[in-house]
């Protein structure tokens, strides 16, 4: 299994002003195409985890080789992490969700605006590099948490909706040491339809409750939508 580079579902160019084209550019051709190539280089020889998503192998880091496990873990992490990332955004974006995924919102922080602070700080105090995630966690609730480095919610059983990249190479060239300033432009360009679309295949009964069957009916949900995320 090879894992490959997913497409920006848009030009380089499509989310400025808030996100400028050099960034973009760079950010998906040198920085992800990075982790994508040191991902499928630290996997060379281990034809038993040939057959493993990215998803599965962030879940079971334990019954990654030690060799390697590092290598998986950031670069793995950094594909997935990005992966979400691109289809999270949208030239169109901006303004709030609706349906249920606003219900929940409204009932797990209070109102949007108030879950936007919480996302917002969480992102701005991330010390050094790192990201920002609403997700649904072991209990089925949304809740918002940051990680360090290319480190993903779904090594601690929680499922990603949106994650936000606070990152240097993400923002440094258009904001500098600005980092409130990138993510507040960044809320303009929330690709929210997607998010709920996500959202709903993660909404499941009380009986369903475990973490690794949570993990894997979502990730199987959204294959199609993530070319070239699962390898292939």
């Amino acid at each position: 299994m090879t894992f490959k580079l997913p497409d920006l579902p848009y030009e380089y160019s499509a989310l400025e002003p808030h996100i400028d084209t050099r960034t973009m550019g760079i950010h998906h051709d040198k920085h992800h195409a990075g982790y994508v190539a040191k991902l499928n280089a630290a996997l060379e020889g281990y034809d038993d985890l040939q057959d493993l998503s990215v998803v599965d192998l962030l879940t079971n880091l334990d019954a990654v080789p030690e060799a390697i496990r590092t290598a998986v873990r950031n670069n793995g992490g950094g594909h997935l992490n990005h992966s979400l990332f691109w289809p999270s955004m949208s030239p169109k974006g901006g303004g709030a969700p609706k349906g249920s995924l606003a219900e929940a919102i409204a009932a797990e922080f209070g109102s949007f605006d108030a879950f936007k602070e919480q996302f917002s700080t969480a992102a701005a105090t991330r010390f050094g590099s790192g990201w920002a995630w609403l997700c649904v966690d072991a209990d089925g609730k949304l809740v918002v948490t940051s990680t360090p480095n290319q480190d993903n919610p779904v090594s601690d059983g929680m499922i990603p909706l949106l994650g936000l990249d606070v990152w240097e190479h993400a923002y440094y060239l258009n904001y500098q040491n600005r980092r409130p300033d990138y993510i507040a432009a960044w809320w303009h360009v929330v690709n929210w339809d997607y998010v709920a679309s996500t959202y709903k295949m993660v909404q499941i009964g009380d009986s369903l409750d475990q973490i690794a069957d949570r993990i894997k009916g979502f990730w199987s949900g959204l294959e199609a939508k993530w070319a070239g995320i699962a390898g292939s």
